[in-house]
């Protein structure tokens, strides 16, 4: 097994990131990316992204498939500080999703523009 496949879920390393202010000009436009918010259940409940769908990174591999993302339309990862997005980003980039990226500085980062959430 390659460390790759074994440490799968470590935040280390840079991925393409959009800002909030981006994506929500985006979400907006009606140009939407998929988004995948990777942090837990609990946390996704309290405050979340209009749109997006919720997979936990403990089980995002295993998961992804029932999440029936388009991997021709692009996809914005979701966490709470732009960590745990980062492994959800390669593991969708490896499974043949061409236009992925993180959201920039994560919720907190949405949450500090001041910009819409659902509870």
């Amino acid at each position: 097994m390659s460390w790759r496949n074994k440490f799968w879920w470590l935040p280390f390393g840079g991925v393409p990131e959009i800002s909030a202010a981006d994506l929500n000009a985006k979400l907006s436009s009606g140009a939407a990316p998929q988004l995948v918010d990777v942090r837990s259940r609990r946390e996704w409940n309290s405050s979340h992204i209009a749109g997006s769908v919720n997979s936990p990174i403990t089980v995002f591999r295993s998961d992804m498939a029932s999440l029936k993302l388009d991997p021709s339309l692009p996809v914005v990862a979701i966490c709470l500080s732009a960590h745990r997005s980062i492994p959800a980003v390669r593991v969708l980039r490896d499974a043949g999703f061409g236009d992925v990226c993180q959201l920039q500085g994560g919720m907190r980062a949405w949450w500090e523009a001041g910009l819409p959430t659902v509870k």
